[in-house]
């Protein structure tokens, strides 16, 4: 899972690396003492000078079926009518990115046998994250606009937190900013006040199938990071300050 048949050295290794973008649930209830204790501990992500940006909107049961049902109603009715606050991707996507997404777009509808070209097969696929693929417990997350881009920087970790959260409690989640799209279908249903922005919605349930696992590639480690200083260190220096070994000594 990790890469280049290096085992996983830690338990976080493996929730790390296990975690994937889950988007078939099999609606096994989850219950809200999880959720809380989820994010009991998804609030410790790093935030600058403690703002903690963050303000989630935890969602089940019938709550959720009526926000899914408008949400749907939107996408099939009006969906032009909708767009984010934000734009999620760069409007002229230069490579490699360009390159990634298309790959992801092969992948993902290819596994799913929705050809590319098949537009209303791949709206219907797109509605589903409406229902939160299946998911007991929906999270939309927020942040106040008036805050600058470190403040999405310190969003981005929290909602990590809670992806790795929710796998140390053998549970899986898609996080999803489709749900961006539909704001104005939001806020009067969850009493968004208008300085937040609606950034993104999570599923989080049981995969449906738990022997699936992670579908998309990851670039190897030497195709994003360059190191320095590291070359004047001996073969047993470097050894010595991996972090798992650091931690244990």
């Amino acid at each position: 899972m990790i890469g280049q048949g290096v085992a996983a050295q830690s338990r976080i290794d493996e929730i790390i690396a296990g975690r994937f973008a889950c988007r078939d649930f099999s609606g096994a209830p989850v219950g809200r003492g999880t959720i809380e204790q989820i994010l009991r501990v998804a609030r410790f992500a790093p935030s600058g000078a403690n703002i903690q940006p963050w303000h989630v909107y935890v969602l089940a049961g019938p709550a959720k079926d009526r926000v899914s049902a408008a949400l749907r109603e939107a996408h099939e009715t009006a969906r032009d009518a909708h767009m984010s606050e934000y734009s999620y991707y760069a409007s002229d996507l230069p490579e490699p990115y360009l390159q990634r997404r298309q790959e992801f777009g092969r992948l993902f509808y290819g596994s799913l046998g929705i050809a590319q070209a098949d537009i209303e097969a791949r709206s219907a696929q797109t509605a589903k994250n409406y229902a939160f693929f299946g998911a007991p417990v929906g999270l939309i997350v927020t942040i106040d606009r008036r805050l600058e881009v470190g403040s999405w920087l310190d969003l981005g970790m929290f909602v990590q937190n809670v992806l790795l959260a929710a796998a140390g409690h053998g549970l899986q989640s898609c996080p999803q900013e489709t749900f961006s799209r539909y704001h104005r279908i939001l806020r009067p249903l969850l009493s968004i006040p208008t300085e937040q922005l609606v950034v993104c919605g999570i599923s989080i349930g049981r995969a449906r199938d738990e022997t699936r696992g992670r579908l998309m590639p990851r670039a190897d480690v030497a195709e994003f990071t360059s190191f320095a200083g590291f070359e004047e260190q001996s073969a047993t220096q470097r050894e010595r300050t991996r972090p798992w070994e650091a931690e244990t000594n």
